[in-house]
């Protein structure tokens, strides 16, 4: 278990479960707003909790990694290759 200390703030944060992530994995959100969304997984931002998604139209956004999921499917889109898994 890893300790975050921020100002104002101290994250627990358990890394050994925490799914592990590498670019180009094909994911889902699996929580939040755009939950089912398909996505090909980036990186990691600054803050280990975010990372930056490639969406099927080539949108590059961030979402907390606690959203994110392994997908058993393929996505493609004009800004990456078809990704199976």
């Amino acid at each position: 278990m890893a300790r975050v200390v921020l100002p104002g703030l101290v994250m627990l944060l358990d890394l050994a479960a925490a799914p592990a992530f590498h670019s180009g994995d094909p994911v889902v959100l699996a929580h939040g707003t755009y939950q089912g969304t398909a996505c090909v997984f980036l990186r990691l931002r600054e803050d280990p909790n975010l990372a930056d998604i490639t969406e099927s139209t080539g949108a590059i956004r961030s979402h907390p990694v606690a959203w994110l999921a392994h997908s058993a499917g393929e996505v493609s889109g004009p800004a990456h290759a078809l990704v199976r898994v």
